[in-house]
């Protein structure tokens, strides 16, 4: 055993939970692989073989551990460039990308070659973009099983697959049960909504991240507190639009969030759980980040980032609070959502409505916008944004950092602060610093935003997460 493989079995070992997700350890003599948190009764040193992810260890043969679930762990954050651009392909994947497209428009959509792409993804992940795919939609369906009561067909084309019967030979190859076999010794619920898991590294200041989103609410789209978030989703699959709701709430004791959907989402999970993964920023790693901001992150390690559940949305809201306050932006974004969005019924009080998408917005009359209360040059930033947006400008965490803040910035009313927010937020750019921002010049105490940019250098590649740290400590002392 190499020095490598012995730290990592010590890690194995300790069942540290700030190892989860890093790498995954194949077990010879059972032909299973386990997260590093899994409890089952340790292996050999020589037994063991150890993988950076999921879909390595299964190319090479492995199958998940029944008790550890890797389809739970937590991802992997990360800040390069080549890495991001392997993750970014993982996340679309991840997330229903290839369901009803190609490997070139995959690359296509990540402005890159496909060669580039499968060449990069190779190198990072060590498989092949084919067999990450598969993997992920054999994990996908395993929680299906294990957590629902949907239908085997309902399984299958829920996780991707087109065949019935190619979903029950993989899925038998791999984890040497049917389906409907390995259905039967998991008891699934029989409830009439989908409730899944998303694993976490803690720590995880879940009170932080609602409390943020509370204040952000948009009336008839989103509620949150009391220890959930509820929002209405509208999401499309091979051409069919489905539309519905979910509720997200905090699992301290098992570090998980749980998330509950009707079952006539079924089909757009996979994207759901993505961009929930992405709202509660569950893939970062808390030690590493609070280990580097040092002194600034040490009262509260397990501050996230809030992502976003639609970058198009918040990026309207982003907007809206130029220059007004939290509270003021919050209330016409509700007026937006009420004016243009169609409505929608579900069994939560408050969730009423569909955030309009920017085809609608694109097309709105500039004196309907400026009746929901916003200024003339506010509302045609808003159409500028929807414009750019249906004509192929992503706000997405996969999305080229530096071409789509430059999109952003040539638009007429966005500059350098709402870019920035908009970077942090819908783009997930963990460097994201709103360097221009008032609360973050007066915590820092300067005003020059060229010193603020030299002040928070130490702070590089997390500065994201030092703007939320910088943050709370101002409404910490307001308090």
């Amino acid at each position: 055993m190499t020095d490598e493989q012995g730290t990592l079995y010590e890690a194995f070992m300790a069942h540290d939970r700030r190892f989860d997700g890093r790498f995954f350890t194949a077990v010879k003599t059972t032909g299973v692989y386990c997260r590093p948190v899994c409890r089952v009764r340790m292996p050999k040193p020589q037994n063991c073989l150890f993988f950076s992810s999921a879909a390595a260890a299964e190319h090479a043969g492995y199958r998940p551990c029944l008790k550890c679930r890797p389809e739970l762990a937590p991802g992997v954050a990360g800040i390069d460039s080549e890495s991001r651009i392997a993750q970014a392909a993982a996340e679309l994947i991840d997330a229903g990308f290839l369901q009803d497209t190609s490997l070139a428009n995959l690359a296509t959509h990540l402005h890159i070659t496909d060669r580039h792409m499968r060449r990069n993804f190779q190198a990072y992940w060590g498989v092949s973009p084919v067999a990450y795919a598969q993997t992920h939609k054999l994990l996908l369906a395993k929680q299906l099983l294990t957590e629902t009561s949907l239908p085997v067909t309902g399984v299958a084309y829920s996780s991707g697959f087109d065949s019935l019967s190619r979903f029950n030979s993989l899925f038998k190859s791999h984890y040497r049960l049917s389906p409907s076999r390995f259905r039967q010794q998991t008891s699934p619920s029989k409830e009439a909504t989908l409730t899944l898991c998303i694993g976490y590294r803690p720590p995880f200041d879940w009170d932080a991240i609602l409390s943020f989103l509370a204040g952000r609410a948009i009336a008839g789209v989103e509620v949150a507190g009391n220890n959930t978030y509820k929002r209405t989703v509208s999401l499309n699959r091979s051409k069919k639009f489905y539309q519905g709701w979910i509720e997200v709430s905090h699992q301290a004791k098992k570090s998980q969030l749980l998330v509950h959907m009707p079952t006539d989402l079924a089909p757009v999970a996979a994207v759901i759980l993505a961009r929930i993964k992405h709202l509660f920023d569950t893939d970062c790693q808390p030690d590493i980040v609070a280990a580097h901001l040092g002194p600034l992150a040490a009262s509260n390690p397990g501050l996230r980032v809030p992502g976003v559940f639609d970058g198009f949305e918040m990026s309207v809201r982003a907007v809206l609070g130029q220059q007004i306050s939290v509270k003021a932006a919050t209330v016409i974004a509700g007026r937006l959502a009420a004016t243009f969005g169609p409505p929608i019924s579900t069994p939560h009080a408050g969730l009423t409505t569909i955030f309009p998408p920017p085809a609608v917005l694109a097309n709105a009359s500039l004196q309907d916008l400026i009746g929901c209360g916003l200024y003339s040059k506010r509302a045609e930033t808003i159409q500028s944004l929807a414009r750019a947006c249906v004509d192929g400008l992503y706000l997405t965490p996969q999305a080229d950092i530096s071409s789509t803040i430059a999109t952003l910035k040539a638009l007429p009313g966005i500059g350098e602060w709402t870019a920035q927010y908009i970077a942090l937020r819908a783009l997930a750019w963990p460097d994201a610093f709103p360097h221009t921002d008032y609360a973050v010049k007066k915590v820092l105490g300067e005003q020059n935003p060229t010193k603020v940019l030299e002040l928070a250098k130490p702070w590089q590649p997390w500065r994201a997460y030092a703007t939320m740290h910088l943050w709370q400590s101002l409404n910490q002392s307001a308090d």
